[in-house]
């Protein structure tokens, strides 16, 4: 199996990659969020995962062990193929998709094109667990308690800001002081919206 690819940036689109490697060209499929961390360096190194199908092989490249680890995750879930994490991926950090499913927050996955309500349901039941063990102990302590986040969140919407704005602003906060309380949470992110 291929598990990473260092080599020469050949072409760079949003979805896809080449990487040349001592002369064999390789076609790796990406997703918005890797393509956001690729510099224009012309050497460069991505994870990857390897689909073997009847018809096809495919290769998926990610920049950090972390997207790889839940892009797995995800496909491992019946009803989510490759190109729908993909597509969670691109949407969505993996971070984000990761605290989603820890603290079941049905409406964020749902938000993603492509996964329906059941889907969404299937993915928060089979995966909780298994994402917990992607986080290191510090992160479960700042994401476990989602209320504060979500009570500041309708604050937010009550004044009148959006809640996809709020949420990155908020996530920002809770990284750089996760033993906030509701009031601090929310006047932060009044500062910055």
């Amino acid at each position: 199996m291929i598990t990473q690819l260092i080599g020469r940036l050949v072409e760079k689109a949003p979805t896809e990659v080449v990487i040349d490697c001592n002369g064999v060209g390789y076609l790796v499929h990406i997703s918005l969020h890797t393509y956001a961390q690729l510099s224009n360096d012309e050497n460069i190194k991505l994870y990857t995962h390897l689909q073997i199908k009847e018809d096809s092989h495919s290769l998926y490249g990610f920049v950090t062990t972390l997207e790889r680890a839940v892009f797995q995750q995800l496909i491992s879930v019946s009803g989510i193929g490759s190109s729908t994490a993909r597509t969670m991926l691109s949407s969505l950090e993996p971070q984000q998709i990761q605290r989603a499913i820890v603290s079941e927050d049905l409406a964020t996955i749902k938000s993603v094109k492509g996964i329906g309500l059941k889907t969404a349901q299937r993915v928060l039941i089979e995966l909780k667990d298994k994402m917990l063990n992607l986080f290191e102990g510090e992160e479960i302590q700042a994401f476990s308690n989602n209320t504060i986040k979500e009570e500041a969140l309708s604050a937010l919407e009550v004044l009148g800001y959006s809640r996809k704005q709020s949420e990155k602003v908020i996530d920002n906060v809770i990284q750089s002081s996760p033993d906030s309380t509701v009031e601090a949470l929310i006047k932060a992110a009044l500062n910055k919206l």
